[in-house]
């Protein structure tokens, strides 16, 4: 855009100036010169340049011949550029603030500029306003989710709560799944906190804040469930999860990968993979049957567990297009040697529907809700009696 401008009024300069405390810093430049009088990232100061001048009128926003102003023989730019013929507008943001100014400028003057130059300028300035307030605002909106994130992480966040996952047959917890929560403000779902985590690049060490945070939960709760933790495929890839679970006994750690995060390159993840799964962590593919995403994953990956996602599992014992595609699912698992776990089991004739279709190991709230940690030991403790 500059340079068209500065092409269009045959001039040797135009850049865009930011106002920056008792500045001015040019943030874009465009010139035919061979050797540039100014290039971006320069600054001065204000008191010495037109910029600040213009903004103020007390010089002229179109100027065809220098010489002809004598306020400007006591602007060092004048002769030490040289300026020889000048125009220059201010840019006003939305809120009413002077961004900075768009400027062209020749070191020769130049007669044949008029209003009508003037009018064009002041038009492009108006755009590249449009876009700084947009430029703006989205370094506004990136640091208020740093700020956010920031503060997650230096309060300890998240808090992690327990889903049992039980064998149905025996109504006994073989696992549990270790699920986020935000005690803090904006209250907002955890799938939202953790993609705007990812956004700002901060996704692998919140999730490996809550890996932490799940595992110091389970300290002095005894028993050999296992320990699902939700994983992305880049906090694996990583290898930033290496170290967080060595606490716990390998094969009572099942890595949950999720179904909404994407994979560029299965074959690095799967060589990411080797190491944990010979020490004998499993790997479970989550929320499958709710999309694309999840079967590329079952499809390259080759999980140990295969959890159905609650959008198959709901109705289920009455509705038979459901059923079928669960029941597809369930076979694929039994020919690829892969474990099913049903998620977001709510009613009991749910329930019976997936023992009838082979599923023993099932999670939702018909069995029980998410458990703080010392509601979970004390149901553990009471199955322990109870067996």
């Amino acid at each position: 855009m500059l340079d068209a401008v500065r092409r269009h009024l045959d001039m040797d300069v135009a850049f865009v100036s930011e106002f920056h405390g008792s500045h001015r810093v040019f943030r874009h430049v465009v010139t035919r010169l061979d050797r540039a009088p100014i290039r971006p990232g320069d600054s001065s100061p204000l008191d010495e340049g037109y910029c600040m001048r213009v903004v103020e009128g007390s010089i002229p926003q179109l100027i065809p011949d220098t010489a002809a102003v004598p306020a400007l023989e006591c602007i060092p730019e004048t002769q030490r550029v040289p300026i020889g013929s000048h125009l220059s507008v201010p840019i006003q943001l939305r809120d009413g603030r002077v961004y900075g100014t768009f400027c062209c400028f020749s070191l020769a003057s130049n007669l044949s500029l008029g209003q009508r130059d003037l009018h064009m300028m002041r038009a492009f300035a108006d755009l590249l306003a449009y876009q700084i307030d947009g430029d703006l605002d989205a370094v506004q909106a990136h640091e208020e989710k740093v700020a956010r994130i920031t503060s997650v992480l230096e309060m300890g966040q998240p808090h992690m709560v327990y889903q049992p996952i039980y064998r149905s047959s025996a109504r006994r917890i073989v696992g549990v799944e270790c699920l986020s929560r935000f005690e803090l403000e904006p209250r907002r779902t955890p799938d939202v906190w953790f993609a705007e985590a990812r956004e700002i690049g901060l996704g692998v060490r919140l999730e490996l804040n809550a890996i932490l945070s799940a595992l110091d939960g389970l300290r002095g709760v005894e028993g050999d469930f296992y320990v699902a933790l939700n994983v992305s495929p880049q906090t694996i890839i990583s290898g930033g999860i290496d170290g967080y679970i060595d606490d716990l006994d390998p094969h009572r750690v099942v890595l949950e990968i999720t179904e909404h995060s994407l994979v560029d390159d299965y074959k690095l993840l799967n060589e990411r993979l080797v190491p944990l799964r010979a020490a004998g962590v499993r790997i479970a593919v989550d929320d499958a049957g709710a999309g694309y995403a999840s079967m590329r994953h079952v499809l390259a990956i080759h999980p140990d567990i295969i959890k159905l996602d609650l959008s198959l599992t709901r109705d289920i014992d009455s509705d038979s297009p459901r059923r079928a595609l669960a029941a597809a699912l369930i076979e694929f698992a039994r020919q690829t040697q892969s474990h099913v776990v049903a998620e977001g089991v709510e009613t009991a004739t749910e329930l019976s529907a997936l023992q009838a279709l082979g599923v023993d190991d099932v999670q939702g709230y018909h069995l029980a809700r998410p458990l703080e940690a010392d509601a979970l030991a004390r149901r553990l403790a009471a199955e322990r009696r109870r067996y």
